[in-house]
């Protein structure tokens, strides 16, 4: 499942659509109101729907069951017995969830997984799954091995104690103010202010000089949901020193409701799908949502994630503010067209919304772009919520939140909703809202995931996508392909909702806010100066350095709806229709064309672009030399499946064959790549990984010198992806003792990390580690 319905569904949707008689396809296609639309489809939806999504939930049950938590235990012992021992802890975490309360496999999963714990040296957590293994009636013959392992923990607990307090002292000592951020605080800054127009609604600009590196807001997500999906979690085993894979999604290693990663989730006591860091967590989820969304649990996941979030963000608001937030655009159904998307409606008042994330307004009222939305797609959502609806009313009454003894008529009289009240058909149309509304405004939540080996001297990650969310303030800033911000997500993060670094008038909108909250957080900072006046814009996904012009556009106009006129694709228009020959199809974090990175094969001068071929191919303008589009591609993609090989050769810890093969590779990419081509940046970075696996750290630094000159060419001399880039290579000179280069490089390093993640993040702290053992 991901944010669109499962494949099934869309086919059942498209077939029931096209099925239509042409005057009711006719009269859905001509409503232009949100609850009109959900009213037809709620008449269009029948039995047979809510029998289908019946059919297809059966692959994806989510009931307690014995028997699954006794195979998961099993797996978990068998990774326990090879001495992997975070594989283990969350096979017994799977098992916990599966096994119904009170059962025996429920006491032996959380005895099992104290021991993992204890192995990983989390000796609380273990105190804690001893408890609960007790609690939940662990067989009284096999106490004493809890209590030894009771033991054992209080010992460490107590040793560890003491050595926490000696290294505060001496950290406190050595790294006097250091902290120049402090504590966490939601909301805008004062040097920016929320703008106004028609054009653009509503949007951040600068209203004083913003320095690089400056915390323009921080917010969190009304509300959130994790992407399901397989992702491989290493660990590393002790036969041979080998690492063995086990495949668990983001949904079995995260909080549900704070995303925060854990290696013991807390289950939902009525499902096997759901869980959460801490009972808090559990409890919040369950009385903001859960409680609604368990008996659905099947349905939503084939619903996909856009469905779900959609549902959950109606939930969370309730009856009342959904009312509230109708009265001010009812019976006003026209939307500015936007020219950089406009995700603030502009149908109500500048001042009208206000931007913390727990207000429902400012989700409300962002574009639904109704209109914009193919008859099929727009079918598709309504459809789609109008069966959830239906299901949710048989699962049971309403929330209390929702329980207001309604004095309106229902919509259609004939279908009484029994216990729900006539004016709950505003669930339904809150729900086909936003979910029109996620298509242009949910965000992805990314973190940064370990891909390295267990035992790799150098830190290997990369992004990946846990969560699909939508964020009051975040929404207000408008898109650009050469954005001047830079974008962090954290999660179990403790923040202060109000202080001095708050707007005025935020402070008061929050003041009534948790004076904690933890869970997932975005911080936006400046990645280079933004004058006074100037707006605040980040990107959408398609940027200037990763994606040429035209495929950017078509992007951005097929999924938000909006002709992307910004600096990165104005530039490259003017030299489109000045004719200027040779330019790249893509730009730099700066807005300034890129070369093109090809070579000629003749006179190894650069290839430009062929304006005569009309793009199809490449003209030197040393010797006149052409070369086909096709033979470039073809050449391309044989370097990249031998650099498939030799990583795959490198997974399979054999990394002397896959050097070998990256030294012929590279002879061939010299013939027709530059140095500062991305896929020579590419194939330096797995030479210096090779070079590093077998401790030549002198050659690995070399190449890895060389990657990052392909990366600062393509992303810049300030981006983030530079960034990681040297602070690999900083590693590397580290491992291998050179002080000198060392010490050279990590000025840049803390420099770049700072600019994007700020002070606080994990990788300044091992840097700072590495300094001070550097200088001794």
């Amino acid at each position: 499942m991901m944010d669109f319905p499962c494949v099934r569904w869309q086919e059942y949707a498209a077939q029931k659509w096209v099925g239509l008689e042409p005057e009711l396809k006719e009269r859905f296609t001509s409503l232009h109101d949100v609850d009109d639309v959900f009213k037809c489809s709620l008449t269009l939806t029948t039995e047979d729907d809510l029998d289908f999504v019946q059919s297809i939930c059966t692959g994806h049950s989510v009931q307690k069951d014995t028997e699954q938590a006794a195979k998961c235990r099993e797996r978990g012992n068998s990774s326990f017995k090879s001495r992997d021992y975070t594989a283990a802890a969350m096979h017994y975490s799977q098992g916990i969830c599966f096994a119904p309360i009170s059962s025996k496999q429920l006491c032996l999963c959380f005895a099992n997984r104290s021991a993992a714990l204890y192995h990983l040296q989390h000796y609380q957590e273990s105190l804690e799954d001893m408890d609960e293994a007790l609690k939940n009636g662990y067989p009284s013959h096999l106490l004493h091995k809890l209590e030894e392992r009771r033991t054992q923990c209080l010992k460490h607990l107590s040793a560890g104690q003491k050595a926490k307090e000696a290294h505060h002292n001496t950290a406190s000592k050595n790294h006097e103010g250091r902290d120049p951020e402090g504590p966490l605080t939601f909301g805008i800054c004062p040097h920016a202010s929320v703008g106004f127009s028609l054009e653009k609604g509503r949007h951040l600009v600068a209203a004083d000089r913003i320095a690089a590196g400056d915390v323009i807001l921080h917010d969190r997500p009304y509300s959130c949901v994790l992407i399901p999906g397989m992702e491989e979690v290493k660990g590393k085993g002790a036969r041979q020193n080998k690492e063995r894979r086990v495949l668990f999604g983001m949904e079995h290693r995260r909080c549900h409701r704070c995303l925060t990663e854990t290696l013991r989730p807390v289950p939902c006591q009525w499902c096997s799908y759901s869980r959460y860091c801490s009972t808090s967590c559990q409890r919040d989820a369950w009385e903001e949502h859960h409680r609604w969304e368990c008996p659905l649990g099947a349905d939503l996941m084939v619903m996909g994630v856009m469905s779900q979030l959609a549902l959950r963000v109606t939930l969370k608001a309730g009856l009342k503010n959904i009312k509230m937030a109708r009265d001010p655009i009812r019976d006003k159904h026209t939307e500015s067209e936007p020219s950089c998307l406009n995700r603030e409606s502009s149908d109500s008042s500048p001042c009208h919304t206000s931007y913390c994330s727990d207000s429902y307004l400012s989700v409300f009222h962002l574009l639904h772009h109704l209109d914009h939305h193919s008859p099929g797609l727009r079918f598709l959502y309504a459809v789609t919520v109008a069966t959830l609806y239906l299901k949710l009313i048989k699962a049971g009454p309403p929330p209390a939140s929702w329980d207001l003894s309604g004095n309106s008529q229902s919509p259609d009289e004939e279908g009484g909703f029994r216990d729900w009240s006539s004016e709950l058909w505003l669930l339904g149309s809150a729900v086909l809202r936003h979910i029109l509304q996620l298509r242009c405004n949910a965000q992805a939540i990314v973190m940064l995931q370990d891909t390295g080996a267990a035992n790799s001297p150098v830190q290997s990650s990369m992004e990946i996508r846990i969560a699909t969310a939508i964020f009051p303030t975040l929404s207000l800033l408008n898109h650009s392909c050469c954005p001047n911000t830079s974008l962090v997500f954290s999660s179990g993060t403790s923040a202060v909702s109000s202080g001095s670094d708050l707007s005025a008038d935020l402070s008061e909108r929050v003041a009534d806010d948790r004076s904690t909250a933890c869970g997932v957080t975005v911080t936006v900072r400046a990645a280079k100066v933004i004058a006074p006046g100037q707006e605040i814009l980040h990107c959408y996904g398609p940027h200037s350095s990763r994606m040429a012009t035209k495929e950017r556009q078509h992007l951005l106009q097929e999924q938000y709806y909006f002709l992307c006129q910004c600096e990165a694709c104005t530039l490259q228009q003017e030299e489109d229709e000045e004719g200027i020959e040779g330019t790249q199809q893509w730009l730099g974090t700066d807005g300034s064309p890129h070369k093109s990175g090809l070579l000629c094969g003749k006179c190894k001068e650069s290839l430009k672009n062929s304006s005569e071929d009309r793009g199809l191919g490449f003209l030197c303008s040393s010797c006149g030399h052409r070369v086909p589009s096709s033979e470039v591609n073809h050449k391309l993609q044989e370097i990249r499946v031998d650099l498939e090989k030799a990583v795959d050769l490198m997974e399979r810890d054999r990394p002397d064959e896959a050097l070998s093969l990256l030294k012929r590779t590279q002879c061939q990419s010299g013939l027709i790549l530059a140095e500062t081509h991305p896929l020579q940046g590419e194939l330096a970075d797995a030479t210096a990984r090779a070079y590093a696996t077998m401790g030549d750290w002198n050659n690995a630094a070399s190449h890895l010198e060389r990657s990052s000159a392909a990366i600062g060419s393509q992303y810049g001399a300030d981006s983030i992806e530079l960034s990681r880039q040297l602070f690999k290579l900083a590693q590397l000179h580290f491992n291998g003792g050179a002080r000198g280069p060392a010490l050279s490089v990590i000025p840049e390093v803390r420099r770049l990390l700072c600019l994007h993640c700020g002070p606080q993040c994990p990788e300044l702290q091992e840097l700072q580690a590495m300094e001070d053992c550097l200088r001794g």
